[in-house]
């Protein structure tokens, strides 16, 4: 499933960049060659936290600068408006199956990483060991719990639909939630173990009905909401906050 269009990936393998002022800051874009591009545009990317201006492939750089220094002001503020970095480290709260945790830092105790109450009843993800460890092993466990759940599940809809499922591997991908290929193979995001259950349930059906229809056509469609009635749900909780999945586990700048 996608999450970022055609440009936003070609972004990726930009090599132009360029500065911009605005008042005493200054903003670093990526620069976009694009041949079906008319006109020169600018976006502020959440799952990135970065600045993309896409030109024509005709255009040249020195009005790709003017257009990006006249709108300064207009991505500033959209700069402004990122949400926060979560890094994994104690005491910081971050979304488990869609429900807050706090990182709980235990470092005289043994094991690695684990899921716990505290003395008030809140769900915590409690760190074993050396501080400076807590961000691997944190990333390690939701990996780990991430396989778990989106094979348990693919599985699962694969046994209604009477089909098989190839290699799942996870990815950290800004561009799809999810894929599937042609012989079955699957791989999904592992941050789909921070949205709620509903959410990653609804990925491993969209996959899945893959294995029938390898396209978005109407019959697809209608295949899924077979085997997934809660698809328009978790379609509207993506849209409202997927992008905000990607602020966990970064360091701060």
């Amino acid at each position: 499933m996608r999450i970022l269009n055609f440009l936003d990936r070609r972004a990726k393998q930009a090599t132009d960049k360029m500065t911009i002022f605005s008042g005493e800051r200054s903003y670093e874009l990526a620069v976009v060659r694009h041949p079906r591009a008319r006109r020169y545009t600018i976006r502020v990317r959440n799952a990135y936290r970065d600045v993309v201006l896409t030109m024509p492939a005709r255009g040249n750089l020195t009005d790709a600068h003017n257009f990006a220094q006249k709108n300064a002001a207009w991505i500033a503020s959209k700069v402004a408006e990122l949400p926060n970095i979560v890094p994994f480290a104690d005491g910081e709260i971050i979304p488990f199956r869609g429900k807050p945790h706090r990182i709980m830092h235990r470092a005289r105790e043994r094991g690695t990483t684990w899921i716990e109450k505290d003395e008030r009843g809140n769900a915590t993800i409690c760190v074993a060991g050396s501080a400076a460890h807590i961000s691997r092993r944190v990333t390690d466990f939701l990996k780990r719990e991430a396989k778990k759940a989106l094979t348990e599940a693919s599985r699962t809809y694969a046994a209604k639909l009477g089909v098989t499922t190839g290699r799942i591997s996870l990815r950290d991908s800004a561009s799809r939630w999810g894929s599937c290929s042609e012989s079955g193979s699957l791989s999904y995001s592992w941050r789909l173990i921070l949205a709620p259950a509903f959410v990653l349930d609804y990925l491993a059906a969209h996959e899945i009905a893959h294995r029938i229809e390898l396209n978005h056509s109407d019959r697809f469609w209608k295949l899924l909401d077979s085997i997934c009635p809660e698809r328009k749900r978790a379609e509207a909780w993506l849209d409202a906050h997927g992008n905000s999945l990607h602020r966990y586990g970064k360091a701060r700048a």
